[in-house]
């Protein structure tokens, strides 16, 4: 077939939902079909939300592809035929963020204008879909709940394994992942206040600015935590993931209410390694089971604390956790073949 893959994306911004797309173009390609990738720019802000909105609206690929898959919004607002919508995530800020202070901009009349004209682009985009699929079942509960849909969740799968190993046991965990507020490495790095046995931590990971990873340091060298803590804040490539989680006790993912598990919970489980997560991130819930594959604690520096111990002494039950961390992956059916033939069907 001829596909396009329609996604948006934020300038300069590399993450997941480009991984996503060109991830899921390779695989097509590999499966012999002709792949067009097309993005455009997107903000959220309120001033330029419906003109982009609209943008997409009015793209017209019903006689150059045989299908259309979108990702990231608002590039479901595509029309064709056959458009297969792969929804990683609203625009949270005018959906469940709405009452938050992440909104950053008035509850008022023209705001919840807005907002209202926004859920019903999204409703009638979303049930005109050929398939409808969402990567987490926090993302198939919100379009339930907010566009009145029903999405089948389809995991989404990194791209290779192959580099991943489990070399040792050694005594760090590892959180590989950009370095933003709502991720959380702050909480993690609160929790070495508090860690009794010798467990070491490496952040690793870009930043959008300077300002968080500056407080990062800061605290490091105000809690005297220079042995303990290794902060490497620049793009990670993936032998260094490899390596660095290969010897690790243990991978760290906590962000708060986060849309899916994340790549990070992923890597550690093809390295055997077991997740730490907390109660409140949201889609890492949907694959780290507590004491089975992953530690889950509180959002507290003091119940992270413990977690991380808990770890170190019982070695043998965290390296049990890992090998299950990585039959989990096959469990959830986290593979390209079981996503290309949903995709295609």
């Amino acid at each position: 077939m001829r596909i396009a893959i329609c996604s948006s994306f934020v300038p300069f911004v590399n993450g997941g939902a480009r991984f996503i797309v060109d991830w899921l173009g390779s695989r097509l390609r590999e499966h012999g079909h002709e792949v067009e990738i097309i993005y455009l720019p997107m903000v959220e802000t309120p001033t330029d939300l419906l003109q982009q909105m609209a943008a997409y609206r009015m793209m017209d690929l019903s006689d150059s592809v045989d299908r259309v898959i979108t990702t990231r919004p608002p590039a479901h607002l595509i029309q064709h035929p056959k458009k297969v919508a792969w929804f990683i995530h609203h625009f949270r800020m005018y959906y469940d963020m709405w009452d938050t202070s992440y909104r950053g901009f008035p509850d008022d009349a023209r705001h919840r204008a807005l907002r209202g004209a926004l859920v019903r682009a999204d409703t009638t985009a979303l049930a005109e879909s050929h398939r409808l699929f969402t990567n987490s079942q926090v993302v198939a509960d919100r379009v339930k709940r907010y566009n009145g849909l029903n999405a089948e969740v389809l995991y989404p799968p990194l791209f290779d394994v192959s580099h991943f190993r489990n070399d040792q046991q050694g005594d760090e965990i590892v959180y590989i992942c950009r370095m933003e507020q709502h991720k959380r490495q702050h909480l993690l790095l609160e929790a070495f206040k508090y860690v009794t046995t010798p467990v070491k931590l490496r952040l690793c990971g870009t930043s959008s600015g300077p300002g968080y990873t500056n407080g990062l340091r800061a605290f490091i060298v105000a809690e005297g935590l220079q042995d303990r803590v290794a902060c490497v804040d620049r793009w990670i490539t993936e032998e260094e993931k490899a390596q660095w989680l290969s010897t690790a006790l243990a991978a760290a993912y906590l962000p708060e209410d986060e849309d899916s598990y994340g790549y990070p919970s992923l890597e550690a489980a093809q390295s055997s390694k077991p997740v730490i997560t907390t109660t409140d991130s949201g889609g890492v819930l949907e694959f780290v089971e507590h004491g089975v594959n992953g530690m889950i604690a509180e959002p507290d520096p003091r119940a992270l604390a413990e977690a991380i111990d808990a770890l170190w002494h019982d070695r043998e039950h965290t390296r049990r956790m890992g090998e299950a961390a990585k039959a989990r992956v096959q469990e959830l059916k986290i593979n390209w073949d079981h996503v290309l033939e949903r995709l295609l069907s």
